[in-house]
């Protein structure tokens, strides 16, 4: 039998979402947790990578399991044994086909940026005190929706075998005090969203035209494109999955 997890986590205190050699993962505490309460070896599969740092309002991960299981039982003994920086919101059976990571049909990101100090939430946005011109910077977001390849913004070390993606929204908001970007695509490559982030802030803080961002993606260089945004002001927010892989 396959089951699907749906947690959240703060990343501040994790390498990553994918277990690393030397280094403590959110998937490494999930499944050595998880293992405890099944009292058997359990490997989880995510929907994908979050890089070092960045947290998750929504991420999904399959495990097998040969027995049927008690749900809710199970949500409230991990919740009981995570960290507070991990939580399950839900656990459901699927297809035993079903895969958190291929099945996911699109990804939604945001970033959140403040340009005035909040000691409160520090570890939560990325506070970048120049001024910055939303409607250039949305201008520039839009130009992506009209390419397919992104190596411009993709990690340079990386065992991907395309570079390719469909990006169907990419849009810079202001949210009370905040700008926040909102991203969804149907799949992303390692680093993609920090790397555009930080290109468009170039482009509002005028260091480049708006124009800039069809030579950066169509050179396939990611020494053209910005320095990456910082990690803690990335937030994995949704992902979508077709309805019949549920059994329930």
């Amino acid at each position: 039998m396959r089951y699907f997890v749906e947690l959240s986590y703060f990343g501040k205190a994790y390498h990553g979402w994918q277990n690393q050699p030397n280094s403590i993962s959110v998937q490494e505490v999930l499944e050595t947790n998880l293992s405890k309460v099944l009292r058997s070896d359990v490997e989880i599969v995510g929907a994908g990578r979050t890089d070092a740092g960045v947290h998750a309002r929504q991420m999904y991960a399959h495990f097998d399991y040969n027995k049927p299981l008690d749900k809710a039982l199970l949500k409230y003994k991990l919740n009981s044994m995570l960290p507070k920086d991990i939580g399950i919101a839900g656990i459901f059976e699927v297809r035993n086909d079903a895969h958190a990571r291929f099945d996911a049909i699109s990804r939604s990101y945001e970033y959140h940026v403040v340009q005035e100090k909040d000691v409160f939430s520090q570890d939560l946005v990325w506070l970048m005190r120049q001024q910055v011109d939303i409607e250039k910077m949305n201008e520039a977001a839009a130009i992506l929706k009209t390419y397919t390849s992104f190596k411009s913004f993709s990690r340079s070390r990386t065992d991907v075998k395309t570079y390719n993606c469909r990006i169907d929204q990419a849009e810079w908001k202001k949210q009370d005090n905040k700008l926040v970007f909102h991203i969804t695509a149907d799949r992303f490559l390692r680093n993609m969203v920090r790397a555009i982030v930080g290109t468009l802030i170039d482009i509002g803080q005028n260091k480049y035209p708006v124009s800039r961002m069809h030579k950066i993606i169509e050179s396939e260089d990611r020494g053209e494109a910005g320095a990456s945004a910082p990690a803690h002001g990335l937030y994995l927010t949704r992902i979508v999955y077709p309805e019949n892989i549920r059994l329930e």
